[in-house]
Formats: structure tokens, C-alpha cells, sequence
């Protein structure tokens, strides 16, 4: 496997062995189609051949200040989208981070075996103390610690990643080799996953800046926006001055919007160039709006059904928490022992 492996189907590491993917989101609440283009829907796939563990990252949210209140609603409304989107709960692990201590555990150890130099370089860190300036605190410094911690606690093969976690891989990588360095044979050595498409969608009002929950109304298309909303949203987005939809360099705009309805429906930009020739951009935006919106009705409403069932969620938490933290367990064990605690 490398980085730049691009099939789901990811071959076994071993004959009795599934490989092994851990991934997770914020539950910050606004989840845009860039999260599940990105992340959500490629899990569906990947849940058949591997073993698969989704995680409700609520730790790594507060490293900006969140309402207590709203984080747990948010917590429960992202649980049930996993769902919804098709994540199965007796396929994969699906569980919130906070409900298994040994991600803050495995996090304290990794710490003391990471440098100041290697967090200090990370560019996620950097682009979120600015537009946190009042807020720069340990937490948000050490953010790549837990996030290795997350995925070495499970033995992970393979991490799903857009192109803007890459860093965050490699630092996991460093960490988790650094420790093998010291103490023998103890964690996986993960590899990062970049989906074929999806990985990278831009905001509906600056296409040259990926799209973001905290994106202007227009720049952003929300998971559970409504349909008049999502058309809405679309036939603004900015394009250029051309009519003839076509990918091509300078053409950021039509491209974003290109990529967006090729996830959606499955067809190659030769084939969507070739289905709108001669229809202008008018016709294309008002084209990918309702696919959008129709793509996501099903979703939208599974998740409507799901998400007023707090005692079903609570107990798909429970359940994936008992299953996670008994996996964590063992390998929080196993590197107490080498380093010396007593266990």
C-alpha cells in the first residue's frame, strides 16, 4: 500500500488478517458534502473488505472552544449520519472518542516521544492559530499527537485522508517508528489513503479554498440542507467568464463543479463535458444542484428517522465503545509494559 493507492478494495495483509482502517469527524456540527464526498461515503465501500473503525472524534473538536451543549447534540447528529450515509453497525466499530480513555492515554506517551520541532512545522497548526489567535492553547499544538494516538491504538493499516491530512500520516508514521526504534516491533506503521475523487472540494464562493463547515453560507453545501437550498447554492457558484464546460487549468470554479456531480454520479469529466456541450453554464449548475439534492433526499431523510432515537444511538455508542476500548486496552498494555510501567 502507498500513499497515493487509489482502490478501496485494499489487499489483506495477511491470510487470516483484514487490513485494519480507522477514521473519524469532528462533530462540530454543519457537515458539508467536501465531509461526506471526502470521508463519510467512501467508508460505505471500504466497511466490506476490511475492518473497519469509525470514531466520533469529539476530543479533537474542543481544541477550539465549543458549547457544551451543542457538542453533545452534535455528537448524537453525527453518529446518526454515519448511519444514514449506510455505515454498518455490525460491519464496522463505530464508536465516540471520549468513550474510550486510551486515546488520552496513548496520546500522554506519544507526547514524550515527539518534538517540538515536528508539531511546531505542521501546517494545520499554523492556519488554525490564526483564525484562533485568542485561542492558541497546548491543545491545538498537540492535536497530531492524539490523532496518532487514534490511529496506532488500533493497529490501523490504512487511514482514509484528504490532501490536507497528509502531514498529519506522516508525523503518525514518525511517531510510531521512532517507538518501534526504541522499544522493538510494537506499533502498525500506517499508510495514508487519498480517494480517486472527493478528496478535495472546493468552496461554492472561492473554489480556490477547500469547503469548509465554517464557509459562508453560499461557499459551503451542508449535508442536510434543504433542496431549494442546495439549487440555490449552486446556480451561485462562482465560475469564470467562459460558457463551455470543460476541465482545464484556470478554470477553478468549473472544475470544483465538475468533480462535485462526477462523485455523484459516477461519470468521468469526459463524459460530463460531452452530456452539457453547448448548454452554457447555466444549465450545468442547475444540472449538478438537483443531482446533489437527489442524491442526498434518501440520506436526509434515513437520517431524520435515526436521529430521534437517542436510546438506538446511545446504545450503537455503548456497544462500539466496549468493542474499541478492548482493543485499545491491549495495546495500551502492551506499551505500558515497554516502557517500563507497572501493569
Amino acid at each position: 500500500m502507498t500513499e497515493n493507492n487509489e482502490n478501496t478494495n485494499v489487499q489483506k495483509s495477511a491470510p487470516d488478517r483484514k487490513p485494519v482502517i480507522f477514521s473519524g469527524v469532528q462533530p462540530s456540527g454543519n457537515l458539508t458534502i467536501g465531509n461526506y464526498l471526502g470521508a463519510i461515503k467512501g467508508w460505505t465501500d471500504l466497511q466490506h473488505e476490511n475492518d473497519c473503525i469509525f470514531c466520533v472524534v469529539d476530543m479533537h473538536a474542543i481544541t477550539v472552544r465549543q458549547d457544551p451543549s451543542e457538542l453533545r447534540r452534535h455528537t448524537y447528529e453525527l453518529l446518526a449520519l454515519y448511519l444514514a450515509a449506510g455505515i454498518d453497525p455490525e460491519k464496522c466499530i463505530l464508536f465516540v472518542q471520549s468513550h474510550v480513555p486510551g486515546h488520552a492515554q496513548l496520546s500522554w506517551v506519544l507526547g514524550c516521544y515527539t518534538m517540538f520541532g515536528e508539531l511546531s512545522r505542521m501546517t494545520q497548526f499554523k492556519d488554525k492559530s490564526k483564525k484562533n489567535a485568542d485561542n492558541i492553547n497546548a491543545g491545538l499544538f498537540t492535536y497530531p499527537v492524539l490523532m496518532a494516538a487514534d490511529i496506532l491504538l488500533y493497529m490501523t493499516d490504512l487511514v482514509p485522508v484528504g490532501q490536507d491530512q497528509k502531514q498529519h500520516i506522516e508525523i503518525a508514521r514518525t511517531i510510531a517508528g521512532r517507538f518501534n526504534g526504541v522499544y522493538g516491533d510494537v506499533f502498525k506503521i500506517p499508510e495514508g489513503f487519498i480517494p480517486k475523487t472527493g478528496a478535495k472540494i472546493m468552496s461554492l464562493s472561492d473554489p480556490e479554498k477547500k469547503m469548509s463547515k465554517s464557509d459562508s453560507d453560499f461557499g459551503s453545501v451542508r449535508i442536510l440542507d434543504s433542496r431549494d437550498d442546495i439549487i440555490r447554492k449552486f446556480k451561485k457558484a462562482v465560475t469564470d467568464s467562459d460558457t463551455v464546460v470543460r476541465y482545464a487549468q484556470g478554470k477553478s470554479g468549473i472544475n470544483n463543479l465538475m468533480n462535485i456531480y462526477s462523485c455523484f454520479t459516477g461519470k468521468s469529466l469526459e463524459q460530463i463535458e460531452h452530456e452539457f456541450s453547448g448548454q452554457g453554464y447555466g444549465a450545468f449548475k442547475l444540472a449538478v444542484g438537483e443531482t446533489v439534492a437527489d442524491a442526498l433526499a434518501p440520506l436526509q431523510s434515513e437520517y431524520h428517522r435515526i436521529v430521534s432515537d437517542k436510546q438506538y444511538l446511545e446504545g450503537i455508542m455503548k456497544s462500539g465503545a466496549d468493542s474499541a476500548g478492548r482493543i485499545a486496552a491491549r495495546t495500551l498494555r502492551k506499551v505500558y509494559k515497554k516502557i517500563g510501567f507497572v501493569v
